[in-house]
């Protein structure tokens, strides 16, 4: 994980520091209850990967804009922080759903 990424979790009192990114296989689709993704072309994507899990794959920010999250990945700082308050937006809109 990105080292400012790590920085701003720790600071929201969240422990990155396990993180392993790992290769999306059809069965981790098959197998989710529910698969939210930052970018609009992810989900096509997922949805390729494994059309019968198309039902439970959606945009994070589906019940706010339905706009893509972009990836703060070697960016400054501020746009991490500005990412961060993006997903968080994405994640307490779901919170009714879930």
């Amino acid at each position: 994980m990105d080292a400012a990424a790590l920085q701003l979790l720790a600071e929201h009192g969240i422990d990155g520091t396990a993180h392993r990114a790992r290769q999306l296989t059809p069965a981790m689709l098959r197998e989710a209850d529910l698969v939210l993704s930052m970018e609009k072309s992810h989900v096509g994507a997922m949805t390729r990967l494994a059309p019968e899990a198309n039902g439970k794959i959606f945009l994070l920010d589906k019940w706010l804009l339905g706009r893509d999250i972009p990836d703060p990945y070697r960016q400054q700082r501020e746009a991490f922080d500005h990412v961060y308050g993006m997903i968080k937006q994405g994640v307490d809109s779901w919170l009714r759903y879930l």
